[in-house]
């Protein structure tokens, strides 16, 4: 499978990522470990998790996301060196609290490469830019783990314009690695946290940018339709903002290009993102085989310009 590169890091990946924040939450440890199988023997390649997934699930306390992909790596080792590894640093709460200073990023990576039973993490991401501390103390925090073989490249999450280029200035003022990867929300349902200002500075400055709530919560795969539809799901609260004319508008322009192309909704959804300026990779969730296969076929799919404009005026 054709691959991208990560901005300026070295690091190419396939044109999906697989989102294990349901791990420890809607998909235990024998699934996760036959969706990962399945997922790399698709020809996909990164992972993306974080040190407090899924610490929100009644009685978790964060890293059970991260602990079960190291089971996987350690019943088939073979597979680290198969895959990106993507995870963050900077929301985990405990005594050496939280944020991107040096203690807490020190503390985070060590208990990740725990969890994970590996010796690097490829992609270590700064979770949401923290005010409290300054960028320089966070950027050579990172600086010692790449110098150490621990992490390999650094990125951001939630970031704006002005904070990510703050972090890129900082960067390079101090001679310091710089962030190779934004991680925005950015779907056909969300487009204003990305489009415009963000995504003109990741265009400029060669940063990648790995989009998340891809699929609107799952809104966007198309099983939602009513709030009934939603009664006892785990993305219950995430999806019923999106029952209203625009989202039944964007629904509907799904169906008609899913249509034509015998695909899912949800493969079109990903194929228009894969498509949009700026994106490297959109991540998606899976909680069964079906939809590792589907992410699959979502990346073979070529949108015409034209069904590409019906979906981004219906979103618009």
């Amino acid at each position: 499978m054709k691959t991208r590169p990560l901005g300026r890091s070295g690091l190419q990946i396939a044109p999906v990522v697989f989102g294990a924040n349901v791990f420890g939450w809607t998909v235990d440890q024998p699934t996760a470990i036959r969706l990962l199988d399945r997922f790399v023997d698709a020809g996909l390649n990164a992972i993306d998790t974080a040190d407090v997934y899924s610490r929100w699930v009644p009685g978790n306390k964060g890293g059970e996301s991260e602990t079960m992909i190291g089971n996987w790596f350690k019943a088939s080792p073979a597979r680290r060196a198969q895959v990106v590894l993507i995870t963050k640093v900077g929301m985990a709460p405990g005594s050496d609290g939280k944020g991107l200073s040096a203690r807490s990023i020190a503390a985070g990576v060590e208990a990740s490469l725990r969890r994970l039973q590996t010796d690097r993490i490829d992609l270590y991401l700064s979770h949401k830019p923290d005010a409290g501390t300054p960028i320089e103390e966070t950027l050579r925090a990172y600086e010692s783990l790449i110098r150490a073989g621990k992490v390999r490249a650094i990125g951001s999450s939630n970031s704006s314009a002005a904070t990510l280029k703050d972090a890129l200035a900082a960067a390079g003022a101090g001679k310091l690695p710089r962030y190779e990867v934004e991680q925005p929300e950015y779907s056909l349902c969300e487009r204003g946290k990305f489009e415009g200002a963000l995504r003109d500075l990741c265009i400029a400055q060669g940063v990648g940018a790995i989009v998340y709530y891809s699929l609107a919560s799952g809104f966007l795969s198309g099983k939602y339709r009513s709030k009934a539809d939603t009664a006892g799901k785990a993305r219950a609260n995430g999806v019923e903002k999106y029952l209203n004319e625009r989202g039944f508008r964007i629904l509907a322009a799904l169906d008609a290009v899913a249509k034509a192309h015998r695909a899912k909704p949800a493969e079109v959804a990903l194929a228009w993102l894969i498509a949009r300026e700026g994106v490297t990779a959109p991540i998606a969730s899976a909680t069964s085989l079906e939809q590792v296969d589907s992410l699959a076929r979502a990346t073979k799919l070529a949108l015409s310009a034209e069904e590409i404009g019906s979906l981004t005026v219906a979103s618009g």
